[in-house]
Formats: structure tokens, C-alpha cells, sequence
């Protein structure tokens, strides 16, 4: 089976105007690397699809999807402190991220495909009640909900290459033992969120299932190297039933927000080895997000690297 890729105009309306760096130009950088590299024709491309209130609720609370859905009619204020501006249509924006994401699930689960890759998605920030780092929906968050509330999976193991930590993520599950959560990331002490140091191992009957591992500004390939071996192991310990990747391009060498130093090969490598586990321990299931990532050059070269290692795997 052909892996599947989500793209459409309505994937890119999730956007913050030009000139922001959550603009709605990100999904073309990917899109024409794509298409110069004749990926098209070796995946199944997939249209946008919008979620409903009831799948934002599994993981939102009523009152910010209701504050959201009014924002989105102004266009006006802040969804959190500042980093993340409402806009005319932001909660149908923000829907068709979710959407596309519990579409691809759904063609995994019904087996129409084994790998899927969402390219305007992995909201890691926003909190049940909150937007955060240009992330108005955690489709994430809604992803893991729903795939235990609709389809009985339980073990879930989500892993984080974005240059920022995923603390949306993170703080929503760290009581949740059955959510295997590894991320490697730009040390809190150096960027946003602040959070991610590698003694946050989860509370309670989770601790142990969440593993951190903050990296030095300039971390390159070699240094993400020496520590993804700490992440396979994990995983295959964890023994999931379905595998998430977030595979946030700001990680690469040149990002404008970011200081971290890696090259396209880490996206490819940490898909590749992840596919694999995917097929040896739960039927292939695979689903990776594109994440951040401010450099259009580079989003178009690792998130094209995510899709050639699917292809290729």
C-alpha cells in the first residue's frame, strides 16, 4: 500500500497571515518539493478533511472550543498570551487540521493504508483549555483520545522531533501510563516552552513512560545520533499499538527561531527506524506530523525526507 499524504487549500487556511512565522505559504514550500521530486505519484494523495465539536471535546474543554468558535467570527484578540492571534475562520482552520488527522486513523485502521503523513498538523502546545505556540487545537491530544474513546487502542507511543518540547502533549497525559511519550528537544533553558528537563518522567503510575531528552543549542546529526537508540529502546519497551511522530522541521540547521543544528537525515532516520518498529509491533501504524519548522527551504527538505523514508520503508 502506497503511503498517504493530506494535502489542500484547506490545510493551508491553518495560518497566521504572511510575514508570521505560522504562515499559510508553509504548506507549499512542502508541497512543491514534493512535486519536483515526483513524490506525488509514489503516494496517495488525500483532501482535507474537517472534524466536528464532539471529536475537539474528547480532548478540549467546552469553553475554549466555544471561546474559539467566537474568536473565529472577530478575528480578533489572542487565542493565548501573544504568540497565537485569532483570525476570521480560525476554528474551521483549526477543525480541518483535526480532521485530516482522525481521517488518517481511520484509513490506517480500516487498512486502506499502513503510514500517513499531515503535513499542517502536530499542535503540540495547546493545552485542553488553551491555544499555545501558534497551536489552537492539539490534534494530537485528539488523536490519542480517540483512538482509545472509538477504537479500543490503548498503548499509544508518541514521538517528538521538533526543536520545541511538546508540552501540549506532555502535561495532558503525564499521569497516563499507556501513553509512551519520548522527546528530543532544544534544552527548556535556551528556548520555548521552557519545560522538557530530562527528570520529567511522568507522575505516579506513569512514571517511567515519559522520556525527555533536552539538546544543547547547535546539536547536530551526530548528537541526535548518540541519544535515538535511548528512543527505540523505549518504544519497543513501551510495546504500543499505534506509533505518532512529530517531526517539526525547525530542528534543522538555519531555522530562524530556533538554535539547534540538525540536517534532513534525522527526519528520514527517525522515520525510518520508527516505520520498522511500526510493522514489527503494530500492523505497520504510522502516522506522522509535520510540526513546526520557520525555514520554508527546510520544511520542504525534511518533511519530503519524512515521505521519501515512507516510501521507501
Amino acid at each position: 500500500m502506497k503511503p498517504t499524504v493530506y494535502y489542500g487549500e484547506d490545510l493551508a487556511r491553518y495560518g497566521f497571515g504572511q510575514g508570521h512565522p505560522f504562515g499559510p505559504d508553509r504548506l507549499d514550500a512542502f508541497w512543491n518539493e514534493v512535486k519536483k521530486r515526483s513524490l506525488d505519484k509514489q503516494v496517495t494523495i488525500a483532501a482535507p478533511v474537517a472534524c466536528d465539536e464532539t471529536d475537539l471535546a474528547r480532548f478540549h474543554t467546552r469553553e475554549y472550543i466555544d471561546r474559539v468558535k467566537a474568536q473565529s467570527v472577530t478575528g480578533e484578540g489572542t487565542l493565548d498570551y501573544g504568540d497565537t492571534p485569532a483570525f476570521k475562520g480560525v476554528y474551521e482552520a483549526g477543525c480541518f487540521v483535526v480532521g485530516s488527522v482522525l481521517d488518517a486513523a481511520q484509513r490506517i485502521l480500516n487498512k486502506e493504508t499502513s503510514r500517513c503523513f499531515i503535513p499542517i498538523a502536530g499542535l503540540h502546545h495547546a493545552r485542553r483549555d488553551s491555544a499555545a505556540g501558534f497551536c489552537v487545537f492539539n490534534d494530537i491530544g485528539v488523536l490519542i483520545e480517540t483512538l482509545r474513546a472509538i477504537h479500543g487502542i490503548k498503548r499509544i507511543a508518541y514521538v517528538d522531533i521538533d526543536a520545541h518540547h511538546g508540552d501540549g502533549v506532555f502535561y495532558s497525559f503525564i499521569d497516563d501510563p499507556d501513553l509512551i511519550f519520548c522527546d528530543t528537544h532544544e534544552d527548556g533553558r535556551y528556548l520555548y516552552p521552557g519545560t522538557g528537563a530530562d527528570n520529567e518522567t511522568g507522575n505516579g503510575k506513569a512514571k517511567g513512560s515519559k522520556l525527555n531528552i533536552p539538546m544543547e543549542p547547535g546539536a547536530d546529526d551526530e548528537a541526535f545520533m548518540r541519544e535515538w537508540p535511548r528512543v527505540e529502546e523505549f518504544i519497543r519497551e513501551g510495546q504500543p499499538e499505534f506509533i505518532l511522530l512529530q517531526a517539526g522541521a525547525d530542528s534543522i540547521k538555519g531555522d530562524p527561531i530556533t538554535h539547534m543544528a540538525y540536517s534532513p537525515e534525522v527526519h528520514r532516520h527517525a522515520t525510518t527506524r520508527l516505520c520498522k518498529i511500526a510493522d514489527e509491533a503494530c500492523h505497520g501504524r504510522f502516522i506522522a506530523f509535520g510540526g513546526g519548522g520557520y525555514n520554508r527551504q527546510n520544511i520542504a527538505m525534511a518533511w519530503t525526507a519524512v515521505v521519501e523514508a515512507m516510501v521507501a520503508g
